[in-house]
């Protein structure tokens, strides 16, 4: 595995497929207030590419430009707080999403775990360390640590798709997937709109 640190923005020039997993750091968890300080990506090829986005930051061209392209499938894991992010930092939405949380919660219904680490472990066999999830992702220099474990939270993601895809196939719950994931930049959207529980609108 390779970790590339871009400062800003991704290179010029770089492809990183059909399909790519995303995550972010952000200083808290609350994207309104917030801000954004690390996109990390991958193609599922064992590279990971570390975007730092810098305080007041509002543009990162080559990045936001694969956010928005209809032919390339952003991969997250609880999607509705990074697309938030995402959103809120430079302004545009992210689409088409798929999402694993989202997936797992439809596929599996016999337990309430459905945080990353648990799924990896659980479906790949993977163990992966969240000893770095509340650290100083401001930092202008990111630890070791800190790289190792921003790099790990994209780097099973399509293997971690594709276990999951087979059991919503299997399951007969793929479609009502999609429309899930389909919605997702607009639930992100109330999210940033202060619409915390949006099942509020359908009221009587």
């Amino acid at each position: 595995m390779a970790i590339h640190l871009h400062k800003s923005d991704l290179p010029d020039g770089l492809t990183l497929g059909r399909v790519v997993a995303i995550d972010t750091e952000t200083m808290g968890l609350d994207p309104r207030r917030d801000r954004l300080c690390l996109v990390q990506l991958s193609d599922g090829g064992g590279d990971v590419h570390l975007v730092q986005i810098a305080r007041g930051q509002t543009s990162a061209p080559n990045l936001t430009r694969m956010l928005t392209d209809p032919d390339t499938l952003k991969l997250f894991h609880f999607g509705r707080f990074d697309i938030a992010a995402l959103q809120k930092a430079f302004g545009v939405t992210t689409a088409p999403v798929w999402c694993t949380k989202i997936a797992s919660r439809l596929i599996r219904t016999f337990t309430d775990r459905h945080g990353l680490k648990y799924l990896l472990q659980e479906l790949l066999g993977v163990d992966i360390s969240k000893q770095q999830q509340t650290s100083d992702w401001g930092a202008e220099t990111l630890t070791e640590a800190q790289r190792d474990y921003a790099a790990s939270d994209v780097l099973y993601l399509h293997a971690l798709k594709s276990e999951l895809e087979k059991r919503l196939v299997r399951e007969g719950r793929m479609d009502l997937a999609q429309r899930l994931f389909d919605f997702l930049p607009t639930r992100a959207e109330l999210d940033l709109l202060g619409w915390d529980e949006p099942h509020a609108i359908y009221h009587h």
